[in-house]
């Protein structure tokens, strides 16, 4: 049997291929004349030198020990225990798991928008049969349209998602970041609880000793009733203290089950030494920070996802155009179909352009702009409040280490001025009130130190978060 065609048909208004050639070179004279979105990077104030003079001894980030560089600056503090539950956030961490997420969906949606740069196709295929046993029929329907994209809203698109997932890459880094700094901190809050914990044992130790001689000097009618009462109430008062810092050390405790993703019934982290050292610290630049804080790199890549939309926008006022084709046809069966004489293919083009829309591009267009401009100072508000974190991060530490210094200074002098009066007491040459006075005075100056040397070390904590914890946005690095 001789096969046979139908003529070619030309879905639209075009009728010939000389005019078919005419809007193709339209369509291109066209897109020469679409203005691309500026993909400049935004400006932002950023200044030389920090304010605050770093620590003596911090080096640059490019003399960096390996775990700074690899992101795991919390090894610069020399703990095991720290160093196991920093391993334990990528697999507990519900916030984490949440930013994980949003990458894979932003992922998606690329790849999404990248199909829809391509071509697409499609065919059925189908057969019935009858009553009658010779009686049947095949069918088959296949087609294929394409949309170029002469104005490079498609290609925007793709370059606007593209930039939202390198957004979400880095908001997922400044999840883990926070995440880890939160952490750290409530380690280093446990930490020193046991260390504070320790030194009121060791206090009520002593002040049960003066309780005793006391009620001594007191049944041998040397000392005042008041006397006994004071060191009594003394006791009590630092067991009180106790009570308080073993459930703040619970509290702590607690966040950093959280922080894991376990109960915090099924979790327990067993007293031990303390170091109250802070490391060497590489210092960032302020320059640098614009691409080593994650929310910062991620602002940035919303300015430029915002720059793409533009452009997307601008297309907008150009025609589209629309290429197709199609193959069918009927026959007694799908094995006769592809010789049957119906068989018939199509090729088609449609050229379509909105002349009135009553402002509605414009006002997109102008909502994309909008867009970009907030993006722009939301990105240099955030370079800013990098910035000044650093700062005060180094301004803290070198104030904490000043206070350190007079603390452990005057907490020495207490000591010894609680033992000479205690002697005095003793001797019977002074009153209990100046041994309660210096008991107290003692005691406050100690857990002062601890306590400072505990916000020194979160403060060091939150220097590194400042700076990024020693990540990098991987397509700064690509462009460097």
């Amino acid at each position: 049997m001789a096969r046979s065609h139908t003529p070619t048909r030309l879905a639209g208004p075009l009728q010939a291929p000389v005019h078919r050639a005419a809007v193709l070179a339209l369509a291109l004279l066209l897109g020469a004349c679409a203005g691309q979105a500026p993909d400049a990077r935004p400006t932002a104030p950023v200044s030389a030198a920090w304010k605050s003079a770093p620590p003596p001894g911090w080096i640059s980030t490019a003399d960096a020990p390996k775990d700074w560089q690899e992101g795991r600056w919390w090894a610069l503090f020399d703990d095991a225990a720290l160093d196991a539950l920093m391993g334990r956030i990528e697999i507990g961490n519900q916030n984490l798991a949440l930013a994980l997420a949003n990458v894979a969906q932003a992922e998606a949606l690329l790849r999404q928008a990248q199909a829809q740069q391509w071509p697409t196709l499609d065919v059925q295929l189908g057969a019935q049969r009858s009553g009658r046993p010779s009686a049947g029929s095949g069918t088959l329907q296949a087609g294929a349209s394409w949309a170029p994209d002469l104005w490079g809203r498609l290609a925007d698109a793709v370059q606007a998602q593209g930039a939202r997932v390198q957004a979400s890459r880095a908001d997922l880094a400044a999840a883990r970041l926070a995440a880890q700094g939160s952490l750290a901190n409530a380690y280093f809050g446990v930490r020193e609880a046991d260390a504070e914990l320790q030194l009121l044992d060791d206090i009520i130790t002593g002040y049960e000793r003066a309780v005793t001689i006391t009620q001594n000097r007191y049944s041998a009618g040397v000392a005042a009733h008041t006397d006994l009462l004071q060191a009594q109430s003394t006791l009590a008062n630092a067991r009180s203290s106790r009570a308080a810092l073993a459930g703040s050390r619970n509290s702590s405790e607690q966040a950093i089950a959280l922080l894991v993703g376990e109960p915090p019934a099924q979790f327990a982290l067993a007293p031990a030494p303390w170091s109250a050292a802070v490391p060497v610290l590489p210092l960032t630049m302020p320059s640098e920070l614009l691409l080593r804080r994650p929310d910062v790199a991620s602002s940035e890549r919303a300015v430029a996802a915002a720059n793409a939309n533009i452009g997307a926008a601008r297309a907008a006022y150009f025609p589209s155009l629309n290429l197709s084709a199609g193959l069918g046809g009927k026959a007694g069966s799908l094995a006769t179909l592809a010789s049957a004489p119906t068989l018939a293919w199509s090729l088609g083009a449609t050229l379509a352009q909105t002349l009135f829309d009553a402002g509605a591009r414009d006002a997109a267009l102008d909502q994309a702009r909008a867009a970009q401009q907030a993006a722009t100072a939301s990105y240099r508000q955030s370079v800013l409040t990098a910035l000044g974190q650093v700062d005060g991060q180094l301004n803290a530490m070198a104030a904490l280490s000043q206070q350190i210094e007079h603390a452990r200074a005057a907490a020495e002098a207490a000591a010894g001025a609680e033992q000479r009066i205690l002697n005095s007491y003793q001797a019977g040459l002074s009153a209990y009130t100046d041994v309660v006075t210096s008991q107290a005075t003692s005691l406050s100056a100690r857990r002062s130190v601890l306590q400072l040397q505990v916000q020194r070390q979160q403060a060091a904590v939150a220097l590194v978060q400042a700076m990024g914890g020693g990540w990098q946005a991987p397509w700064g690095v690509a462009a460097s």
